[in-house]
C-alpha cells in the first residue's frame, strides 16, 4: 500500500512540537487568507457566488498536523477576512461551516491509518459532507441572512436567470440543483490538489530531513 507519510506511525504527528504546530498553522491560515481573494465567478452560478480554493491549506493541515489543526486553519482565515468583509459576516459563517465539514472528516480517517488511499478517501467522504451541509447551512443560516440584504424573490430570480429551462420555484431547488453539486465539485478541486502536492511539502511542514 502506497502511503503519503514515509512512516504510518500513530506519533509520527504528535510527535512536533506545540510550537511548531502552532508556526506551520500560522503559515497555513496566511495562505488560506490570500486565497481567499483569489476567488472567481464560474459558469451556472449567480454573481454573488465565487469559486475559492481556501480550503486547501486547511485540508494539508488537517493531514499534516491533525484534524483539529484543520478547523483551527478554517476559524483563522476567516476571523481574519471578517476584518475587511463584504458579505456582513455571512460568507465568512458559510465559508467556516462548509471547511469544517470538509477537512475534519478528511482529516479523521486519514489519521485513522495514514495511507494515500485513506487521504483520497477520507477527501471524498469530507467533500461529500461539505455538499450536503452546505444545503442546510445555507437553507437555514445563510440564506436568511441574506434575506435581510436582498429578498428571496431576488436570489430566486438570479438563479432563474442562469438556468431559465430549470423551471426553480423555491430556494430549496437553487441550493440542491446548482449549490450543493458546486460545492462538492469545489471540495474536489482543493482534494485532487491536495493528493498530488502533500508529499512534496510533507518535509516541510513535519520539519523532517
Amino acid at each position: 500500500m502506497s502511503t503519503i507519510e514515509t512512516t504510518n506511525s500513530p506519533a509520527a504527528t504528535s510527535n512536533m512540537s506545540v510550537v511548531r504546530k502552532l508556526t506551520v498553522a500560522a503559515m497555513l491560515s496566511a495562505i488560506a487568507f490570500v486565497l481567499m481573494f483569489l476567488d472567481t465567478a464560474v459558469p451556472l452560478m449567480p454573481s454573488f457566488i465565487k469559486l475559492d480554493v481556501s480550503e486547501l491549506p486547511a485540508l494539508i493541515a488537517s493531514f499534516a498536523i491533525g484534524p483539529v489543526w484543520g478547523c483551527a486553519v478554517c476559524l483563522i482565515k476567516n476571523l481574519i477576512h471578517l476584518l475587511m468583509t463584504q458579505t456582513g459576516g455571512i460568507g465568512e459563517i458559510s465559508n467556516f461551516i462548509l471547511g469544517v465539514a470538509f477537512v475534519l472528516p478528511a482529516g479523521l480517517i486519514y489519521h485513522h491509518k495514514k495511507t494515500k488511499k485513506n487521504a483520497i478517501i477520507g477527501s471524498l467522504i469530507g467533500a461529500v459532507i461539505m455538499a450536503a451541509i452546505s444545503y442546510f447551512s445555507n437553507l437555514y443560516v445563510v440564506y436568511p441572512i441574506y434575506y435581510n440584504f436582498m429578498p428571496k424573490e431576488t436570489i430566486i430570480e438570479a438563479y432563474k436567470a442562469i438556468a431559465p429551462f430549470a423551471n426553480i420555484k423555491s430556494i430549496e431547488q437553487c441550493l440542491l440543483y446548482f449549490n450543493v453539486p458546486f460545492t462538492f465539485v469545489k471540495g474536489l478541486i482543493s482534494a485532487i490538489i491536495t493528493i498530488f502536492i502533500y508529499q512534496p511539502l510533507r518535509p516541510l511542514l513535519k520539519g523532517n530531513n
